[in-house]
């Protein structure tokens, strides 16, 4: 199945990800930046109906400035589109629709210690989801 295969891509950051966050938090267990994009989608689900569930469009990942430097200097500079594809193929897996198109926006910021990235989410402002005819 070719949506469970991560991209090189992918499996880098993941593998990256997870050494910076043990060493940013050794006592905690490890949150990967996937996993926790995937939590922001899920939380802000909407049932609609038996066969729609309705998902955010618009997400904001910050990361701290050395995070995303790191993540440019290992060959992984176009964060946003691989963040935006592998939330994608999770909203598949679980029939999610979306509340528009889809994107994920990556900003480097100064984050407080111990904080690799921070992620939000919402429907775009200008975007309804009654503007979409529901998939299928």
């Amino acid at each position: 199945m070719a949506w469970q295969t991560l991209t090189r891509w992918e499996r880098a950051l993941e593998r990256w990800q997870s050494t910076l966050v043990s060493r940013l938090r050794p006592t905690r267990e490890p949150v990967e930046l996937l996993d926790a994009l995937h939590q922001e989608c899920d939380r802000h689900a909407v049932v609609c109906s038996e066969s729609r569930v309705v998902v955010p469009n618009a997400f904001e990942v910050e990361l701290d400035t050395g995070v995303f430097a790191e993540l440019v200097r290992h060959g992984c500079g176009d964060v946003g589109v691989m963040l935006t594809d592998n939330l994608a193929r999770h909203g598949r897996r679980r029939g999610y629709e979306w509340a528009g198109p889809l994107t994920v926006h990556v900003t480097p910021t100064s984050l407080p210690s111990g904080n690799p990235y921070r992620v939000y989410s919402g429907p775009m402002t200008h975007v309804r989801a009654d503007a979409f005819p529901p998939e299928g």
